[in-house]
């Protein structure tokens, strides 16, 4: 079976979850007998065999229009192929147009949705619209969609009402156990000294960490607002980049001035940190929070839960999927505008439910270890590659079978 995969983020330009699960899987799925996959992705050429790099013809094209030319680009390179795999808006219209050129199916993972991230409209200005378009006409038109939850495979159903169930499947995020286990007591101690002289980081005290884009998505506003009532001996690190908009940069650079003044003990670090530098920090901290108000899996949840760190997250969308409530963290409710921003209904409520969690959390540090041991073995158990990429070829074959 010959597969093409497509998507925006590939390595060594990966700045998401998509990113990620297209590389792991991609892996995951090239092992197997009888597979023989290709990658086409953004950012220019790349020098591995089976890898193919693309870039706007030209640098005048703007936002959106520049995405497109790449989409057009793929989709007039991709010849001969059994099922075409695209990951993302980005990617959705190039799968979508060598479908319709080819005859063959297109299966899309769904690892968000644009009706459901109308703060992209920050972003992309008018190309938000464009960007929904791409997103539902490859929907509409695809031979099977993967949902990264049940709750996202409702989301998809609820907002494109023209796609037929029967084509949409859920198939569960994934994550590298070997490549996400402790770092022996050698590298702990090199790695966590360099980063403690380079961050200020204090390793006596008890630790909180973020780690995601600041984006809308990731509820960081919300989390850094709860902060200023969580006791200033418990240090927090936000690992913090990639802002979305000049605007949600400032916002979050003025409250973080803020907490430095009324709290302390707040360290951003908005490098994008090489991983053994990542699982330090992560090592380094005893519990991992995910205020996000919409995300249809999490990986980073995965990340924190393989390194044994309990998860205090939001009860929302796919995040129950991964965290389960007092078993391996603890899910906050949270109400939402049916709205498309998922903005709470009662921002002040979730911001004192966030500090009253985290607070709780610290107040008995043996139970928040129990959760985080659980959290290791669900994810062994449950979120390994090989499985994720077992699943993803029953759906191929389920596709294909429908499209004989």
């Amino acid at each position: 079976m010959k597969i093409d995969i497509i998507s925006r983020e590939y390595p060594p330009f990966i700045y998401g979850g998509a990113g990620v699960h297209v590389d792991e899987l991609s892996k995951a799925l090239d092992i197997m007998p009888d597979i023989d996959v290709n990658i086409r992705c953004f950012d220019g050429k790349r020098d591995k065999a089976g890898v193919f790099g693309y870039e706007p013809h030209s640098d005048n094209l703007e936002g959106v229009f520049s995405t497109l030319d790449v989409d057009i680009q793929i989709a007039n390179q991709i010849k001969e192929t059994d099922i075409i795999h695209s990951h993302t808006w980005y990617a959705n219209l190039a799968g979508f147009l060598a479908s319709k050129n080819l005859k063959v199916p297109h299966i899309i993972t769904a690892h968000s949705l644009e009706p459901l991230r109308p703060w992209k409209a920050e972003q992309l200005g008018g190309g938000y619209s464009i960007s929904s378009f791409a997103e539902k006409i490859s929907y509409e038109f695809s031979g099977g969609i993967i949902a990264v939850s049940n709750a996202m495979r409702n989301d998809i159903l609820r907002f494109y009402p023209k796609v037929d169930p029967d084509k949409v499947f859920t198939v569960l995020n994934g994550i590298d156990i070997d490549k996400f286990k402790k770092l022996n007591d050698v590298e702990y101690k090199t790695i966590s000294s360099q980063l403690i002289n380079r961050y200020s980081i204090k390793s006596n005290m008890p630790t909180a960490v973020f780690v995601g884009r600041i984006t809308r998505q990731k509820g960081l506003v919300y989390l850094m607002k709860a902060l200023a009532k969580v006791p200033k001996d418990i240090q927090i690190i936000l690992c913090a980049g990639a802002p979305d908009t000049p605007e949600i940069m400032a916002e979050v650079n003025q409250l973080y001035t803020n907490l430095q003044s009324t709290r302390g003990s707040v360290i951003l670090i908005d490098d994008m940190l090489p991983l053994d530098e990542l699982k330090c920090v992560l090592q380094m901290s005893d519990v991992f929070l995910c205020p996000s108000i919409y995300e249809p899996l999490g990986i980073v949840n995965l990340e924190a839960m393989a390194l044994s760190l309990p998860v205090v997250a939001t009860k929302t969308v796919g995040i129950p999927s991964v965290v389960q409530n007092n078993k391996t963290g603890v899910l906050i409710d949270i109400e939402q505008k049916n709205d498309g921003t998922g903005k709470p209904l009662y921002p002040d409520k979730f911001i004192d439910d966030l500090a009253s969690e985290i607070i709780k959390i610290f107040s008995n540090m043996s139970k928040a270890k129990e959760f985080g041991q659980a959290g290791r073995v669900r994810v062994e158990n449950y979120f390994t590659w090989d499985k994720i990429a077992e699943q993803t070829i029953r759906v191929y074959k389920a596709v294909l079978a429908n499209n004989s």
